[in-house]
């Protein structure tokens, strides 16, 4: 469907703005949360492109008490009301887990988005604050997943909790053996999440009985998985994509019931 959205993707550390145009999504701006005085201007710049067209203003949220301010934001430089997926707006696909109202809904559209370009079962690596290894079957059906702590959140725990050890910037680690305590670390936390992301996925394999398909979407995703076998895609926007397709399943039911 050609929909015209301004699709917003409220994260733990940064806001993400998505602009589809005629269903494709044609700019993406992320904010860290320390820049909330950008966020009205930012808005503002991204509603301009859909001027004169028919659009909503869609968002998902992991940090609730954010999502006021948003709302704020939103008003200010659109003169719209935010349609909230997971409130006014259903999830695009069944959540099998014990309590779905209490399940990440950025885990559950990341998980719908893969799973509408994969059509087979497939596992999601969310690299971010926190990491996320979710996975759904070949009916389309949110089976759940692991949550870990992410890079950058490791790296800010060994300095904090040590006397010691720096804290470093995450790189991608060349030599086998770390020969500095940069090095180490660096070693420990790349290969660390590496080795997690694969041995859960094995796991999910086991359990479907057949081996998912994995995509890697969060800002250290690129870093962290590109160009490893292991995983068939890098896609950064997933989310956004994932709230698209709630909102256009949702339009289409309106349309369908009226």
């Amino acid at each position: 469907m050609d929909i015209n959205l301004l699709v917003l993707n409220v994260g733990n550390s940064r806001l993400a703005i998505g602009v589809f145009i005629a269903g494709e999504l044609r700019q993406v701006k992320r904010i860290p949360h320390t820049q909330r005085a950008d966020w009205t201007g930012v808005i503002a710049d991204a509603w301009q492109q859909l001027a004169g067209a028919d659009a909503a203003v869609v968002a998902a949220s992991v940090n609730p008490a954010l999502n006021e301010a948003i709302e704020h934001a939103v008003e200010q430089a659109a003169g719209r009301d935010v349609l909230w997926v997971g409130r006014d707006i259903d999830l695009p696909i069944p959540v099998q887990t014990d309590e779905p109202e209490k399940t990440g809904v950025d885990r559950v559209l990341n998980v719908a988005a893969a799973y509408e370009q994969m059509e087979t079962a497939c596992v999601v690596v969310d690299a971010g604050t926190a990491i996320t290894v979710d996975c759904c079957n070949d009916a389309g059906e949110f089976l759940g997943g692991a949550i870990a702590p992410g890079a950058s959140t490791m790296l800010d725990a060994l300095h904090e909790k040590t006397a010691q050890l720096p804290r470093i910037e995450l790189t991608v680690p060349t030599e086998a053996f770390g020969k500095n305590t940069r090095e180490a670390i660096a070693l420990g936390v790349y290969h660390g999440i590496r080795g997690m992301v694969k041995e859960l996925t094995e796991n999910y394999a086991t359990a479907l009985g057949q081996w998912p398909e994995v995509i890697a979407t969060g800002g250290d995703a690129q870093l962290l998985f590109g160009g490893w076998e292991l995983i068939h895609a890098v896609s950064p926007d997933l989310t956004l994509y994932g709230i698209a397709l709630a909102y256009t399943n949702h339009h289409l039911k309106q349309e369908t019931e009226g």
